[in-house]
């Protein structure tokens, strides 16, 4: 069996580092990468001891298995071998007719954003890995549009009040970005519908916002759960209450399958300080921000709105070691002896199997 790696087309990452690379072959497979894909996550051609390096068609015409991050375009689906397997993030809640299309052209695919969020599958968990990536680079790129500190500093000069941060959501990302802010020396309060996250931010040193009567449910992989329409009111009433006194805002609140919950109204970015930075992890699903645009940076009222999903591809090299590691130890479930093995018995491959 033969694994083709491709470069993404619009993202630095690479889906297959060296090191992974190595050891996917002491599984018993064959390896080939499209030339220089992963040059600009830091690895060259010759880092890849055992695999081959040719252009794009022929590892798309010579591969049993094409992995990438992002899903090729339909066009490239056209000309692939029959039942050639591709792993990637399809995001079948978010494009429903993907599985339809794969079909139709007579291939299989594993979605790697369908594995099952449950100890036993953490260590193939992407969703995970990129979004504690995307909660770190959230503060950063927040700090670098703030005209402000982050710590307090006490200066020959006079003294500068620490910053505060609000963070909505408190799954990876969001607990990512409190310990960033925290480091960097901001005030950080932080609000989610599940009490079981009080703890944990807690335990990061932020101040917990709670509003009474979220409905909650543990199954819900790592998403939000959709509210009803009297505790969203009373939802926005307290983040409006707490975003006028925010420096820095950062939103990470998703319901799988579904728009995005607008947490923070046009008249709450209105009511902010000039200056003020929202960064909205949450802006390729609508955003948790009424005025985010997808993919744009640019100011509204004199705040900076930033909206971005894809922050884990501004830190390439480690963001693609993760999801190496993470695919990995997934096909280590689905490669014995070489070949190709999906045991639709196991939970995790048949949650990740979008064309069955």
């Amino acid at each position: 069996m033969k694994i083709g790696v491709l470069a993404e087309q619009q993202d630095k990452r690479i889906a297959i580092v060296p090191a992974v690379a190595s050891k996917l072959l002491a599984l018993g497979v064959e390896m080939c990468l499209e030339k220089d894909g992963g040059i600009q996550s830091g690895f060259a051609d010759s880092d890849y001891e055992g695999v081959e390096c040719l252009d794009r068609q022929m590892v798309k015409d010579q591969s049993d298995v094409l992995i990438t991050i992002h899903p090729l375009p339909e066009e490239e689906l056209t000309g692939l071998s029959n039942d050639t397997l591709l792993i990637s993030e399809f995001k079948p809640f978010f494009h429903q007719d993907v599985a339809e299309k794969l079909k139709k052209h007579g291939l299989r695919a594993i979605s790697m954003d369908m594995i099952p969020r449950t100890t036993l599958a953490q260590s193939m968990d992407v969703l995970s890995s990129m979004a504690a990536i995307a909660g770190y680079k959230a503060v950063l790129a927040a700090a670098a549009r703030l005209p402000r500190y982050f710590p307090m500093m006490i200066t020959a000069a006079g003294s500068i009040k620490p910053s505060k941060v609000l963070v909505l959501g408190a799954g990876v990302a969001g607990l990512q970005a409190i310990a960033t802010a925290r480091r960097l020396g901001a005030q950080v309060e932080a609000f989610d519908t599940r009490s079981a996250a009080k703890e944990e931010v807690l335990s990061l040193g932020a101040k917990f916002v709670e509003v009474e009567g979220a409905k909650e449910d543990t199954g819900a992989g790592g998403y939000a759960v959709e509210q009803d329409e009297d505790f969203l009111k009373r939802q926005r009433e307290e983040v409006q209450k707490r975003a006028m006194n925010a420096d820095v805002i950062i939103t990470t609140a998703q319901v799988r399958g579904r728009k995005a919950p607008v947490l923070v109204p046009t008249d709450t970015v209105e009511k902010m300080k000039d200056g003020s930075v929202i960064v909205d992890l949450a802006a390729s699903t609508g955003g948790n921000c009424e005025v985010t645009r997808n993919g744009e940076v640019y100011q509204y009222h004199g705040v900076w709105i930033i909206g971005d999903s894809d922050l884990a591809a501004d830190m390439p090299q480690d963001a693609s070691t993760l999801y190496a590691n993470n695919l990995l130890n997934f096909l280590k479930l689905v490669i014995e002896d070489g070949d190709l093995n999906l045991d639709m018995e196991n939970e995790i491959v048949s949650s990740a199997c979008i064309t069955k």
